[in-house]
């Protein structure tokens, strides 16, 4: 089935693809300065990477993928005009991130529970390493938390675009950007997730 592109669709798409752009940047400056401690710090980063529990990672990663696939529908779905099963996928999106948020805020708790966070007098007295390994890995899931409350605000805002008639076959394109942003959301933590709970 073809679909008629509105005339804004590329302009849209094209602005889209420049603030993700941006978002990359962000990360990616992140990343690298997890690169050049890591270098630095090989062993400590081995032991602190140790202390966070790698299924709860890994259940954050299979609930994000969960979530961008959904996304990925929900588009699929507009395009054929589907309303409600627009709705009901983006609704899915937006229970799996609030799962992630969930585990996220247990496992925080935990770790600021066992004294092991930014300036704790814990990971003074331990070796600079892992001090600087915590302080990243505060940084970095931090920002990322916060793309996913923004990311599903978002979504939430567009299903009730896609309920009011002003998301439909024809004009899609709010949605798709939306949808865009979600799978930069997780395919950011696809890189998380290895860096700190796998690292070696």
């Amino acid at each position: 089935m073809n679909h008629q592109e509105p005339k804004d669709y590329f302009g849209a798409k094209l602005g889209m693809w420049l603030f993700l752009f941006t978002e990359l940047l962000l990360f990616g400056g992140l990343f690298l300065l997890y690169a050049v401690y890591l270098k630095r710090y090989p062993h400590e980063f081995a032991t602190a990477g140790r202390q966070l529990d790698w299924t709860l990672g890994a259940t954050n990663t299979v609930i994000l993928l969960t979530s961008s696939l959904l996304a990925a529908m929900a588009v699929t779905a507009a395009q054929r005009g589907e309303t409600r099963r627009v709705v009901a996928l983006i609704g899915g999106t937006i229970l799996c991130a609030a799962g992630f948020m969930v585990i996220k805020y247990f496992e925080w708790s935990a770790k600021i529970g066992h004294g092991i966070y930014p300036g704790s007098e814990q990971l003074k007295s331990g070796p600079p390493g892992e001090s600087v390994f915590f302080s990243l890995y505060y940084i970095t899931t931090g920002i990322h938390g916060l793309h996913v409350v923004i990311g599903a605000l978002l979504l939430a805002w567009i299903a009730l675009k896609a309920r009011s008639g002003a998301v439909n076959a024809s004009d899609y394109i709010l949605l798709e950007n939306g949808a865009l942003y979600w799978h930069l959301v997780d395919l950011i933590w696809i890189f998380i997730f290895p860096l700190y709970y796998l690292v070696l």
